[in-house]
């Protein structure tokens, strides 16, 4: 039903080289979260292949794109059923190191209803350079597209970006989880894709230098101005345009706002879009930001407008959601309903 909507697809087979993590996730399923120093009952522990790298490159593989992942495991049961998980599921792996004597990482998931708590432990992920990522430099060069998070090294992050950028490939960055990120790695990225709190951190830290890192004192006196108001939603939804246009404005790259059931934000050279989600029954949450990161790039990849491609990336991620586990509800353009 969406056939016309994407008639300016130029690609149909791009190539999207995936910078990042690859974790096994522990996943206890609980009724409810436990509180300080209470012990309670789950329901069960499933172990389920993960990290935010190795999700967004099964996004997408789904999606039709032929996907290189980089990154590191270790020389262990997890290490080798991650990388066998990734080539079941198409993807190049030749660039995913093997590092001796080094835990392969992993993620400790609490899934209660509709929400989730993730600690991660980041073994062999912690291990990745810029030596290792230059080692693999010409998957990057021939992609048509880079996604990278911060689940790995920040200079690890920085030399993908900079081989990319030099080679004129299109640059998506995921800042999650959120970190200091200097202005020379801002510079590096076509489109940075935050959530609302990741957006939050970022746009309230600010040095003199340009790097984001330093919180702003005016944050709590806003927050209780919004408060206070009577039509507080309306002024958040007015502010956080504002605030798009003007961080993306000082920082160069283009952002996408995940906004989790509402969908998500475009702001591109000063101009907000927004692209809804539609309603459906949560089962679990954990990986729709990164269905949702695969899908955005492998739609820029194939040549669709940054707007086009947010929409169907956030369609994306809400079938997602439909579907436990984070690998596991990755959709399929026929799940998409799209004739392309």
């Amino acid at each position: 039903m969406f056939a016309h909507e994407w008639s300016c697809v130029k690609k149909e087979t791009p190539r999207i080289a995936v910078v990042g993590s690859l974790n096994m996730d522990l996943v206890v399923s609980a009724a409810a979260f436990p509180r300080k120093g209470e012990t309670i009952t789950g329901h069960a522990i499933h172990y389920i292949p993960g990290g935010k790298g190795a999700n967004q490159a099964v996004a997408c593989a789904r999606l039709g794109a032929m996907v290189s992942m980089i990154g590191a495991v270790g020389d262990d049961q997890f290490g080798r059923r991650l990388r066998e998980v990734l080539e079941q599921e198409g993807v190049d792996v030749s660039g995913v190191a093997t590092l001796p004597g080094i835990a392969t990482g992993v993620a400790s998931i609490i899934h209660a209803e509709q929400d989730n708590r993730i600690i991660v432990v980041p073994g062999a992920n912690g291990e990745v350079t810029p030596e290792l990522i230059e080692r693999y430099r010409e998957q990057i060069t021939a992609a048509d597209a880079l996604l990278v998070q911060l689940e790995i090294p920040l200079p690890a992050v920085e030399s993908a970006l900079r081989i990319a950028r030099e080679e004129g490939v299109t640059t998506i960055l995921n800042p999650a989880p959120v970190q200091h990120l200097p202005a020379s790695l801002l510079s590096l990225v076509d489109y940075i894709t935050p959530n609302e709190l990741e957006f939050q951190i970022l746009a309230s830290k600010a040095d003199s230098q340009g790097n984001f890192g330093q919180a702003n004192s005016n944050s709590h006196a806003r927050e209780k101005q919004r408060t206070d108001s009577d039509n507080a939603e309306q002024q958040l939804a007015v502010e956080l345009e504002q605030n798009l246009q003007a961080w993306s404005e000082a920082v160069a790259p283009a952002i996408v706002l995940t906004l989790g059931s509402k969908g998500a934000l475009l702001c591109k050279a000063g101009e907000v879009s927004a692209a809804a989600a539609p309603q459906v029954q949560v089962v679990d949450t954990t990986g729709a930001g990164d269905c949702l990161n695969g899908a955005f790039a492998t739609c820029l990849a194939k040549g669709m407008s940054p707007q086009q491609a947010l929409q169907l990336a956030v369609k994306a991620a809400t079938i997602s959601v439909t579907v436990f586990g984070a690998q596991a509800g990755m959709p399929t353009w026929e799940q998409l309903d799209v004739d392309i």
